[in-house]
């Protein structure tokens, strides 16, 4: 791992996430790029003809005095003691939150996004297509989000709720990177629900497999039960009082998105714990 994106909007997730992010990169020695992307007024603030109305030059002022805010905010997260022996990169964006993080994922080749989470609850969640959402259901490298600060600074425990299918092979080599990185047990773990229903003896076996073809050393096999594999995820996380969950992600969009929904978006909204996802659609 070399470069650790962390997008920060200056609020309090985002530094918990920053503080998170900061540990990695000490650990794994990499460098740290901290991105804030300042949003675009209206595009519609300069006319055809060329000309500039009063509204034109308060816009413009608005941006400028919005780029120096941004400027000395970054400045000041950037000087934080959390990043001390780290290498920091600083960036500055304008425009879309989201695109600025795909861009800086694209062009600086980022191993992993680290950002914090607010969590949703009750009508919020009917809201589609939030930055973190997004970022989570396209990037191309895995994301590690964080919603409130966790209890131990390494993850020691990672809970890893797979569904055993060859589209995890690449995610399986990340969680298993991670394991090597702190040293953890990696409990694997299969939600049964009701309409997804498996006998623990075929399961446990496919596990095992599973767990030998990725050389695991140290990690447990589990089967829970559960009304949906989401809120499985979590309460078996909780039982085991877990560091860190890990699971796959199939980046649905569109009309299949809104029927079948995301579990990994699902577990991200609700978690308080950090929860690491990839999408796997990218590397079938």
């Amino acid at each position: 791992m070399k470069k650790i994106l962390v997008p920060t909007d200056f609020s309090k997730e985002a530094q918990t996430a920053a503080e998170v992010a900061s540990g990695i990169a000490k650990k794994a020695n990499a460098e740290l790029i901290l991105l804030h992307v300042i949003e675009e007024g209206s595009k519609e603030s300069v006319k055809i003809t060329g000309e500039i109305s009063y509204e034109d030059l308060e816009d413009k002022l608005f941006t400028m005095k919005l780029i120096e805010r941004s400027k000395r905010l970054m400045e000041k997260f950037a000087s934080d003691k959390m990043f001390s022996g780290i290498k920091v990169v600083q960036e500055l964006r304008m425009g879309s939150p989201y695109h600025g993080m795909q861009s800086i994922i694209s062009e600086q080749k980022v191993d992993l996004v680290v950002m914090g989470t607010a969590g949703k609850t009750d009508l919020s969640e009917m809201i589609i297509g939030s930055n973190t959402e997004k970022v989570v259901r396209h990037a191309h490298c895995p994301v590690l989000t964080i919603q409130k600060k966790p209890l131990r600074s390494e993850f020691k425990n990672i809970v890893y709720a797979t569904s055993m299918s060859k589209d995890e092979e690449v995610f399986s080599r990340i969680v298993k990177r991670a394991q090597d990185l702190y040293d953890a047990t990696i409990h694997l773990v299969r939600i049964n629900t009701p309409g997804n229903f498996q006998r623990d003896a075929v399961v446990k076996k496919y596990m095992n497999d599973f767990a030998k073809k990725l050389q695991l050393k140290n990690y447990t096999i589990n089967v829970f039960n559960d009304i949906t594999e989401e809120e499985g995820i979590i309460y078996f996380a909780e039982s085991i009082n877990a560091d860190l969950v890990a699971l796959a992600t199939h980046g649905r969009t569109g009309f299949a998105h809104v029927l079948a929904g995301s579990i990994a978006e699902d577990v991200v909204n609700h978690s308080k714990r950090p929860v690491l996802t990839f999408v796997v659609k990218h590397h079938k």
